[in-house]
């Protein structure tokens, strides 16, 4: 046993923490069956260094498809590249509007405590640039990770990475060939971008980039195929917050079955960290057992509502599957 492991064990014991342990033991028991795992990212994972355990998440085989927000799609890129500009507020909380003008006029964007630099950002555009003028020319379609991954396995990048890569999560996925869908990209840096740069003429039209209804047809496709058709237990579905990144993908399901009119299993495995409340109307996604009635999950499929902060919590879920 793990130092994590036996820590929870011993510890994490009621609440929260009971069903974060909950949790992480029927991964296991999921993945033991033969199940695979989708996991979806909201907020500001990437920035908070997420990368550095599920990138190994993803190299173990614990992780078999990824939903994010464009924000974590790219950030991950941008603290590969540019960490050692990134500056650090501890006191965020205490900032004036003019401390915010301030790091503005610097060029540094603050997530909470973390303010990322101009610079690491226009570093990427113009190369992205590139391949998005070129896909466009050569009617070459991909999506917005597809792109990424595109630069990230030319080698162009590899001299100014500023991290380990083994920390990357999106080199990760790369390497070993997970799809990761990218649903609302055009709320991102690079997706503001990229609008800029077809309204300026440069990139030739739209379409070389592939739209969200098209991430999601692919998505169908891939839950087709990795189902389990009875003989493993259908994939697993954790969430690490709320919005698009999970909404979007939780919907193939019931669209398989009630627009498709196809029979398939519900997700086989549902757990959701969040510090979201329900309230009326105001949850976006809906909790567990509310997801029953929309034909995502059965009466009986493992769920798990841990109220929380995703940064604490995913860690030490990541690291119990992970043996540590």
């Amino acid at each position: 046993m793990g130092a994590i492991r036996d820590f929870l064990d011993t510890h994490f014991l009621h609440f929260n923490a009971r069903e974060t342990v909950a949790a992480a033991r029927a991964w296991e028991d999921h993945l033991a069956a033969g199940g695979r795992m989708m996991v979806t990212l909201a907020g500001a994972m990437s920035t908070g260094e997420l990368g550095i355990i599920l990138a190994r998440m993803i190299r173990e085989g614990k992780v078999h498809a990824i939903s994010c927000t464009g924000a974590n799609l790219e950030e991950d890129v941008f603290n590969l590249l540019g960490h050692d500009e990134y500056e650090i507020v501890a006191d965020w909380r205490a900032l004036s509007a003019a401390d915010e003008v301030a790091l503005y006029d610097r060029g540094m964007n603050r997530v909470t405590d973390t303010c990322i630099p101009e610079d690491v950002m226009r570093h990427m555009e113009r190369r992205l640039k590139d391949l998005w003028v070129a896909a466009a020319e050569s009617g070459d379609r991909k999506t917005p990770a597809e792109f990424l991954f595109a630069l990230l396995q030319s080698g162009e990048l590899d001299e100014h990475y500023q991290i380990d890569p083994a920390h990357s999560w999106m080199l990760a996925a790369a390497e070993v060939g997970i799809p990761v869908w990218a649903p609302g990209w055009e709320d991102s840096t690079t997706g503001n971008i990229f609008a800029a740069n077809v309204l300026m003429g440069t990139i030739a039209h739209h379409q070389c980039v592939k739209s969200g209804t098209e991430q999601f047809a692919e998505l169908i496709e891939w839950y087709r195929e990795n189902h389990g058709g009875g003989e493993a237990p259908s994939v697993g579905f954790f969430q690490i917050g709320g919005g698009i990144a999970g909404d979007f993908a939780i919907c193939a399901v019931p669209c398989i079955i009630q627009d498709l009119q196809e029979d398939v299993p519900f997700w086989g495995y549902f757990a959701q960290i969040t510090d979201a409340a329900t309230s009326y109307g105001g949850y976006s996604g809906a909790p567990p057992n509310e997801k029953i009635t929309w034909g995502k999950l059965d009466a009986d499929t493992p769920k798990f509502f841990i109220n929380s902060d995703a940064m604490i919590v995913a860690p030490l879920i990541f690291g119990y599957v992970l043996g540590d």
